[in-house]
């Protein structure tokens, strides 16, 4: 269903009737308003008619000046401020993908969008930069709040930070000053977010900064992170390849997966093909070195507190650590009955 109550192509018709052939033709390729829905270059249109890109160039500028001129555009207003106020019921400042694909998602209907956006003088384009996508808005007020708010958003994350939605949305509410109610929206701040090139969502939906390998996935390892992640307990290699076939559609090889696991410092093997991720604390090593370290940093302790304190650091069977511990070169009991090292 569509959001517009007009008909694009109509009202295009309208407005360009009064146009020469050439001038009309010329307009009508730039931006895509042909049954093919292909917008030409200037070099395209320049081969067709034996013309310079620059004269092209000329030629569009003209056209799009004798149609603000027109009596036809003029009675045309509506759709324009009919499109503005879609424009601020989305947040008044859109990325310009998102402000057509929500108004049609066929190509053709967006072209026409897209040519009476540039056309109208309600409107403000922002041009692709460093920090943003391409966006429209009809309001300068709430478009410095929004870009600074999301260039602090991108300052307070750390590199390997992932953040739910909702703790996101919350987060830019905060950077948000003197706001009104209307702005004060789940939907708004979603699309405000979707406009960052330096903030964006991984496939479990989680946000972060763009550069970083939890956000922007690149391969088995990035994907492995993801579902043990969300797991939040160790899994075997077999078990991560399986989770992330079922949860990302990828199929993934036993051995892949293992090898990747191995190479990156973010997992670490805490079992026979069991692993952890780094960042819950567990540490490599064989059971005896891992006692040795955790009374080195505790202090003598019981054997309950060893095997609990072992186990947060390393999947061992309660039987190992206890073989280990009566070793006496290395393990021995002082007079409290607490375990020390030799």
């Amino acid at each position: 269903m569509s959001t517009i109550s007009f008909k694009p192509k109509q009202v295009t018709k309208r407005i360009t009737s009064h146009l020469q052939d050439r001038t009309r033709d010329v307009v009508m390729n730039r931006f895509g308003l042909t049954p093919d829905s292909k917008s030409k270059t200037l070099e395209e249109i320049g081969k067709k008619y034996n013309i310079t890109r620059e004269r092209v160039r000329q030629i569009e500028d003209v056209a799009l000046n004798l149609i603000k001129k027109s009596s036809a555009y003029k009675e045309e207003q509506a759709i324009f401020e009919e499109l503005k106020q879609l424009i601020y019921s989305l947040g008044s400042i859109v990325a310009e993908h998102d402000l057509l694909s929500h108004i049609s998602k066929d190509k053709n209907t967006q072209n026409h969008i897209h040519f009476y956006l540039e056309l109208g003088d309600l409107f403000k384009k922002h041009r692709e930069d460093n920090h943003f996508k391409t966006r429209w808005s009809v309001d300068d007020e709430i478009v410095d709040k929004v870009h600074d708010s999301l260039k602090k958003l991108y300052l307070s994350l750390n590199d390997e930070d992932l953040v739910l939605e909702t703790e996101m949305i919350k987060k830019f509410f905060d950077e948000m000053k003197d706001v009104t109610e209307h702005y004060k929206n789940e939907e708004i701040a979603r699309r405000w977010l979707s406009m960052s090139k330096t903030i964006s969502k991984n496939p479990l939906g989680e946000w972060g900064k763009t550069s970083s390998p939890n956000v922007r996935t690149r391969g088995v390892k990035d994907y492995a992170f993801l579902v043990m992640r969300k797991h939040g307990s160790p899994m075997h290699f077999k078990e991560v390849a399986d989770s992330i076939s079922k949860t990302f559609g990828r199929k993934t090889h036993y051995a892949t997966c293992h090898n990747e696991l191995i190479k990156d410092s973010r997992f670490v093997l805490v079992g026979r093909g069991l692993y952890a991720l780094s960042e819950w604390g567990y540490k490599t090593g064989i059971a005896r070195e891992v006692i040795r370290d955790i009374l080195k940093r505790e202090g003598p302790l019981s054997k309950e507190d060893i095997v609990e304190k072992v186990m947060k650091e390393r999947y061992f069977k309660k039987n190992t650590i206890l073989v280990n511990l009566v070793n006496l070169k290395f393990f021995k009991k002082n007079k409290n009955g607490l375990y020390t090292i030799v």
